[in-house]
């Protein structure tokens, strides 16, 4: 009797083309962060009318604005290690329909404690869904385009915020912002059923997890291609981690420099992307230009990042990683202080913000695509969810700096010139980072 030889599943993948589920599922979780992206935006474009409506003060909304963040933080932190213990699929679909009930129910507030409260329980799913989407399609694609294809993924967050501000301009001066809130709500719950029927779970976490050799075979035939016994036994190529607690491994020696690097990096991107597109249709406003105007300006920001996240990605795959992030993350900061200086009429203005988008969000996209190269399939969500959940503070920093800056009299160009500073941090941090360490021994 002769026992089948392991299939090392990460060869298989890297050694195929792209299948036809492998494309669909790429587009499945770019609609996951698409409707992710929308909710995380939506409040920057609601917030003059909202202020207006119940006659708060901006520093008051600014506990609004950050409150979705602080849930998006801890539910990034909370989900890293259920997914590696429980599975990405698992988590991703109850994600999904947690941030789209709760985006209902928040329509329906009536003070700032309601809607901060509620905007807190909506960004406990939208921390949960961006980690396990990233995690899930890193692990199905071939290493050789990852970067380029998550940066594909990833441009859905990036367009979905853009969306809801073209979709704001168009339902705010005639249904008021609790419709828009309702949207934001019913598109996931809409796409529900369609990624519980498509979407497979990962099939590195099942060989991880011991599942049964005869489902492991099904699914990577089904998403990936080839054919396999019942009895066909399967592993994968990657180093062994020791110890069972996955924050412990994240920070051991092998991965700490890493891993610090990422979460410094992460929180100084988002900081600034969050007070940039969270206050830019105020501080455009109260320049003179009406919200429609402002929300259509912003939206460039998001737009802008969509192209930069698929340029990043591409230099990613083709050139040293942590260098292309840091460049984008240099010029992002030349950019904003370009926009600092610059005049809402001026002709530039739109430009400037849409290059800033560009660099910023490109570079903050291609951290998401180069975090999951750095960790094993047994801690690779933790890894990624944390990063993300640590940076979280960075967005929580900058949603309610926005609002403190503002009512101490900050003027608009120094609100968007200080915001150069992190950016530069961003690019220092990145560019000094150990990546390289791990790579020969990750890279899965």
């Amino acid at each position: 009797m002769t026992t089948s030889q392991a299939l090392d599943v990460r060869a298989h993948i890297n050694g195929r083309k792209m299948s036809g589920y492998q494309w669909l599922l790429l587009i499945l979780c770019f609609m996951i962060v698409a409707t992710d992206g929308m909710d995380v935006a939506i409040m920057g474009f609601l917030a003059p009318d909202i202020t207006r409506e119940w006659s708060i003060s901006r520093a008051a909304f600014g506990v609004v604005m950050s409150a979705a963040p602080l849930g998006l933080a801890i539910g990034a932190l909370l989900v890293g290690p259920m997914s590696d213990r429980f599975g990405r699929k698992k988590l991703l679909m109850v994600s999904v329909a947690w941030f789209g009930i709760l985006s209902l129910i928040s329509a329906a507030s009536t003070n700032v404690v309601e809607l901060s409260a509620l905007r807190f329980l909506t960004g406990l799913g939208l921390g949960a869904a961006m980690p396990n989407t990233t995690t899930l399609l890193s692990e199905y694609v071939p290493e050789r385009s990852r970067s380029t294809l998550l940066a594909i993924m990833f441009t859905g967050f990036n367009l979905g915020s853009a969306l809801v501000g073209f979709g704001a301009a168009a339902i705010l001066p005639h249904y008021g912002w609790r419709m828009v809130l309702v949207a934001g709500g019913l598109i996931p719950l809409i796409c529900l059923p369609f990624y519980l029927w498509l979407v497979p779970e990962s099939v590195r976490f099942l060989v991880v997890r011991k599942f049964p050799s005869e489902r492991i075979g099904r699914t990577l035939s089904r998403v990936v291609g080839g054919s396999f016994g019942t009895d066909q036994p399967f592993t994968i190529s990657e180093p062994q981690v020791t110890g069972s607690q996955p924050g412990k491994i994240l920070l051991s020696g092998a991965y700490r420099k890493t891993t610090l690097s990422l979460w410094g990096t992460y929180f100084m991107g988002l900081l600034v992307i969050y007070l940039l597109s969270g206050w830019l249709p105020t501080l455009i406003k109260d320049a003179g230009l009406p919200i429609e105007r402002a929300a259509n300006i912003t939206a460039l920001f998001q737009l802008g990042g969509t192209v930069g996240a698929l340029v990043v990605g591409y230099f990613m795959d083709r050139m040293s990683p942590n260098k292309v992030i840091g460049f984008a993350y240099v010029a992002g900061a030349v950019f904003i202080l370009l926009v600092a200086s610059g005049s809402v009429t001026s002709g530039m203005f739109a430009a400037y913000v849409l290059l800033a988008g560009f660099c910023m969000s490109g570079a903050q996209t291609g951290m998401n695509a180069f975090a999951p190269s750095c960790y094993p399939t047994v801690v690779r969500a933790t890894g990624v969810s944390w990063m993300q959940g640590i940076g979280r503070f960075g967005s929580i920093l900058g949603s309610f700096a926005g609002g403190l800056l503002l009512s101490l009299g900050w003027t608009f160009s120094s609100v968007l010139a200080v915001l150069a500073i992190p950016a530069t941090l961003a690019a220092i941090i990145i560019v000094l980072s150990t990546y390289g360490q791990n790579k020969t021994a990750v890279a899965s």
